[in-house]
């Protein structure tokens, strides 16, 4: 058995989040809600007349997807798409966006999830390798070959 790639797992749920933020951003064009609004109604200017919430999660899941997947204009390899300090400071943000939108509450679920297993994987030390490959082991691992 080999082990468990904690940022690949993560990638997995985040780009699952980010595709569900998308539809819950065009599923709230029509249905217009803010989640919170059972206790206040200072936040529907943000859904209605303006659609400036639905367009901000459409926004944030593309861009997370987009990352995520990665979209080639965003130059996979380089140190923007192999951080995962820089996913775990962008997530909270999107989470943010997400909850505040009723249809965006279970994107919001699955983005805390990912943050999670991505501080695994930084607490465990992997790196992100190009997208979609296997880390390759160095030359010296120690131990013995019985």
């Amino acid at each position: 058995m080999g082990k468990l790639i904690k940022n690949h797992l993560a990638r997995l749920i985040v780009m699952t989040a980010a595709a569900y933020q998308i539809a819950a951003g065009v599923h709230g064009y029509f249905w217009p809600k803010i989640f919170w609004d059972m206790w206040t109604t200072t936040l529907n200017p943000l859904v209605t007349p303006a659609p400036i919430l639905q367009t901000l999660n459409v926004v944030a899941g593309l861009f997370m997807l987009a990352w995520e997947y990665p979209f080639p204009l965003l130059v996979p390899g380089t140190a923007f798409h192999r951080s995962i300090v820089a996913r775990l400071v962008a997530l909270p943000i999107v989470t943010l966006i997400a909850v505040l939108l009723y249809q965006g509450t279970n994107p919001a679920l699955y983005y805390i999830v990912g943050a999670g297993v991505y501080l695994w994987a930084l607490n465990e030390g992997e790196v992100v390798c190009m997208p979609w490959k296997v880390p390759t082991r160095g030359k010296s691992q120690g131990g013995s070959r019985a």
